[in-house]
């Protein structure tokens, strides 16, 4: 018999959620499917499969395709093309597939019943929806049930606390990124099948599965950026490639193509973070003539943003239940929010105006049409995009509002700590601090111009880039 806290005593990405031993007539060892979408470089699956080989167990996997508050078709056709991909690695992993429908706690209570799981092993996530979940199958289920912090590289539980700033937290993932940025080693499975002992569902096509939604279909797929870990590695190995070494000095030119574009798939977790970071941290570039190339500042400050910014982010929404309004902010910055809450505003857009991208500010109008379009805004434009909304809403707590709605309609990388970050930075100073001098509407938040905008960039070629007549022609 294994007991699970003592079987994970020494993995600090591990919490168990309900403990005891596992079913000693178990007949499979249950992984729980959520964010860690991928089968591959998947820490809780190893997890799972780890615990399996112990108890000469074979693995199941199971996702559950549930009405998630705020996903449209556009999410949900990506998403539906990583589980793809998903099924057909973990079918060559020996680990099957199984796709469920419904309500994820009670479905997967009742498909663990079903199989006569020994026990449960799923991934964590920093949102209260997949939070809420997790209780509820804690509550609800009979047999161990653990969770693997696979999304980030230092595990979460090193920072129990709200932190402030990424000041605060850097020294501390420094301290602890020796022992946890290591390539991740797929586990091999000594108990392998064929196909799961139970209804696979539709796992040949998940898509078909999106008529059964009761989701916005309003929002297109994105004709640019297609879904699986696959895909996710491809554009990865071309950025470590091409665009790693110019990033420094690039990264806050949207008019060029220097970022990652990876978002969406550490979003839904298609792609690895410890992994990219692994491979960006170890990657030599080969010489180019007599000299080679120097990527040293493009890799720290890619490696800033992705581990340290992710995870202060991911902090944020985890210790902050107010992550995604503007109640999550530091007090100063709704402080001074509210000093000038009545500051005549030049210009007031309603939500409508700002989806629909009729604002008198064209460059504001490219980012917005950017994002509706590709599913996708640059992350330089985000900070401008999110400013200008507090400046032309008749309160914060609307701006925010607006921000938030837009962000999780549109962006693929929507409904994350990233997002609903950003916007708190932006618009209420969050991980920031006050800026002097006091600014009509923003007080002390950070402020940004359009002319500031356009001595940074080529605005020019931006907007024209993403201009409605522009589009049209396309």
């Amino acid at each position: 018999m294994i007991e699970l806290t003592t079987f994970f005593a020494t993995d600090e990405r591990i919490r168990v959620y309900r403990p005891g031993l596992c079913a000693e007539q178990g007949r499979c060892v249950l992984y729980w499917m959520q964010r860690a979408q991928r089968g591959q470089e998947n820490q809780a699956l190893n997890a799972a499969i780890s615990l399996g080989n112990a108890l000469s167990l074979p693995v199941v996997v199971a996702f559950v395709i549930a009405d998630y508050p705020g996903a449209n078709l556009r999410h949900y056709q990506f998403m539906l093309e990583g589980v793809a991909q998903a099924a057909r690695h973990l079918a060559k992993r020996g680990t099957p597939l199984v796709i469920r429908r419904g309500e994820p706690p009670r479905e997967i209570v009742t498909l663990a019943h079903e199989l006569q799981s020994a026990a449960v092993i799923s991934d964590e996530g920093e949102l209260r929806t997949p939070r809420r979940w997790r209780q509820r199958v804690t509550e609800q289920i009979d047999i161990p049930f653990a969770c693997v912090d696979a999304d980030v590289v230092v595990p979460s539980k090193f920072f129990p606390k709200e932190e402030w700033a990424a000041r605060t937290i850097r020294p501390k993932l420094q301290r602890l990124l020796p022992t946890y940025l290591q390539p991740i080693a797929d586990l091999e499975t000594l108990h392998p099948l064929n196909s799961p002992p139970c209804d696979p569902g539709n796992v040949a096509d998940p898509q078909s599965y999106l008529d059964s939604l009761q989701i916005d279909r309003s929002v297109a797929p994105s004709p640019i950026y297609r879904g699986g870990q696959d895909e996710g590695k491809r554009l990865l190995r071309r950025f470590i490639a091409k665009r790693l070494s110019t990033y420094e000095t690039q990264r806050n030119l949207p008019e060029l193509a220097g970022t990652s574009e990876l978002s969406a798939y550490l979003h839904f977790g298609q792609l690895s973070v410890q992994q990219m970071a692994w491979e960006i941290e170890q990657h030599v570039p080969e010489a180019t003539g007599s000299a080679q190339i120097d990527i040293t500042g493009g890799r720290a400050a890619y490696l800033e943003e992705l581990i340290v910014r992710r995870e202060l982010a991911v902090n944020f929404a985890l210790r902050n239940p107010n992550y995604d309004t503007l109640a999550g902010c530091p007090t100063w910055g709704q402080e001074t929010l509210r000093k000038h809450q009545n500051d005549p505003r030049p210009w007031l857009y309603t939500r409508e105006e700002l989806e629909q991208a009729r604002t008198h500010d064209e460059l504001w109008n490219a980012s917005q049409r950017e994002m509706m379009v590709t599913g996708r805004m640059h992350g330089y434009m985000r900070m401008y995009w999110a400013k200008k909304i507090l400046e032309w809403s008749a309160s914060a707590e609307e701006a925010f509002g607006h921000a938030v709605y837009l962000n999780d309609r549109y962006e693929l990388d929507g409904r994350d700590a990233n997002g609903y970050t950003g916007i708190a930075w932006a618009i209420g100073g969050k991980h920031d601090r006050p800026w002097p001098p006091e600014r009509p509407i923003f007080g002390l938040i950070r402020y940004m111009t359009l002319s500031g905008m356009q001595r940074k960039m080529d605005t020019r070629l931006y907007i024209y880039k993403w201009s409605k007549a522009t589009l049209d022609r396309a």
